[in-house]
């Protein structure tokens, strides 16, 4: 399997939008992997992961296919993470070479802010022919083309049922788990033993502890060595973190110095990793 980070930071992005804080201005003066755009990733090379606004960025930066691509996870509703409005753009007169539908899978908070945005225009620019939203379960598996995609829950806003993911393909398997704190009990019960080969954790408070919302690096050790105790990970087992905020404070370079100690790898945009 593969997994490629097409975006590693939280809402504002890295610099963030409209701030002049210390670690923006160093990031925006240092560029390179400092430069972070909103969190998605595409899971080999046919299963992407949200749609936040920055997606059309990734088309033109990483090569993104877009046109090829049939499915999406979405792991809940802000907009960091689904910018449905762009959506549009797959209707008639916008996107005349358009195939194939594009499946969505995501919370029923997701999929209202699909409908709002959607539903107007479906049948007049031919969406309900482009575009197909399927609300998703916790602990329900979905067969997805190649890939066995079970949903998990979440400690992420309480307002709506958010949403981390296992896929699964050919003995492989991969934990995909940003915009979340520690994991819920209903989430660490699903996961024992249960073979892990890349474990992707949130890390957006860098140095800062918090684990009821986001993680940091003391969180982050926490997940690793439960997820150790519980028989999903080995010494062969990938770690990597991802979704930085401008407030973890820890530019590229400092946070790979920590956590290479840790035995964590540092997800940057375009960063692709094979296991």
């Amino acid at each position: 399997m593969k997994i490629q980070y097409l975006g590693t930071a939280a809402a504002e992005g890295w610099p963030a939008l409209f701030c002049r804080c210390k670690a923006c201005k160093e990031a925006a003066r240092l560029g390179g992997k400092n430069l972070r755009t909103r969190s998605q990733a595409i899971i080999d090379d046919c299963l992407l992961v949200d749609f936040p606004p920055d997606t059309y960025l990734h088309m033109l930066r990483d090569g993104l296919d877009l046109p090829e691509l049939s499915h999406v996870l979405i792991t809940h509703s802000h907009q960091d993470h689904f910018y449905p409005l762009d959506l549009t753009m797959r209707g008639h007169g916008f996107s005349d070479q358009v195939k194939d539908t594009l499946h969505l899978y995501g919370n029923k908070t997701a999929e209202a802010l699909y409908r709002e945005t959607v539903d107007p225009i479906a049948k007049s620019w031919q969406l309900d022919r482009r575009l197909a939203f399927h609300p998703v379960e916790a602990f329900r598996p979905l067969e997805i083309g190649p890939h066995r995609v079970t949903p998990l829950t979440a400690l992420h806003d309480r307002a709506e049922h958010c949403l981390i993911y296992l896929v699964e393909r050919a003995g492989r398997s991969l934990l995909y788990a940003n915009d979340t704190g520690i994991f819920p009990d209903e989430t660490w019960d699903f996961l024992t033993g249960r073979r892990l080969d890349l474990v992707s954790l949130d890390c957006t408070t860098g140095r800062h502890k918090e684990g009821t919302n986001h993680m940091g690096l003391a969180d982050n050790i926490i997940v690793r060595d439960r997820l150790r105790e519980l028989g999903c990970t080995t010494d062969g087992t990938r770690h990597v973190i991802t979704h930085f905020s401008h407030h973890g404070e820890l530019l590229h370079h400092e946070l790979e110095a920590e956590a290479a100690q840790l035995g964590f790898a540092v997800a940057y945009d375009g960063m692709s990793v094979e296991f």
